[in-house]
């Protein structure tokens, strides 16, 4: 049975998905908003986030977020995210990176020029591979159609600027809903899609 390649991204209502998990996390731009998640706890939403982590057997990381995940995560194996401390820090950790850090998370390891050869070859490894924010990297899965099922959770806000799961420039593709959107209390929307075959259409409404 082929793996499958998730890409989870946190995204506002106008599509931004940097830096939500905190001030510090990408700042690049002069992104003024990062934590913007935080004014929205959601125990539905987290349940979902939750166990698609619980099912994961690999993440696959941009270099930015690896070296976020890195110096977070393997301290935190106890308390109320030790199990979410204790998976990341047990599973294959998979890096893109431009460069070649020195990757000292154990498990850790760096793929190759060939990106897209890189990642097909997961799938033949692991069942289920988890790209968590990333993204950058994310965007390149996604122009190049490497992924299985795009899951994004859309909050509602509006910020206006910052890094978006689609660019302006993006390539023109279809996507299809896997399973009927889902909502939480606070506004939260969770929507899963998968890759769609053919060119994008147009026409004319009511032809």
């Amino acid at each position: 049975m082929t793996g499958r390649i998730y890409i989870d991204l946190f995204t506002t209502l106008d599509g931004v998905a940097q830096a939500p998990g905190g001030p510090e996390e990408d700042p690049s731009n002069g992104f003024p908003f990062g934590g913007w998640q935080a004014p929205f706890p959601d125990e539905q939403i987290g349940a979902a986030i939750g166990h698609g982590i619980e099912e994961l057997d690999a993440l696959l990381l941009g270099r930015r977020t690896y070296d976020i995940f890195a110096g977070y995560w393997p301290h935190h194996t106890d308390g109320p995210e030790g199990g979410i401390g204790r998976k990341f820090d047990a599973v294959p950790k998979y890096v893109a990176s431009r460069g070649t850090p020195a990757l000292e998370w154990q498990g850790s390891s760096l793929l190759g020029p060939d990106l897209a050869a890189e990642v097909r070859a997961l799938r033949d490894r692991h069942d289920s591979i988890h790209v968590i924010g990333s993204i950058d990297f994310a965007q390149t899965l996604l122009r190049e159609q490497l992924f299985d099922v795009l899951t994004l959770w859309v909050y509602p806000v509006v910020l206006g600027q910052g890094k978006k799961v689609f660019p302006d420039g993006a390539a023109p593709a279809n996507v299809t809903l896997l399973e009927p959107a889902t909502s939480g209390p606070l506004g939260v929307v969770q929507l899963r899609y998968g890759p769609a075959a053919g060119p994008v259409q147009t026409g004319t409404m009511g032809s």
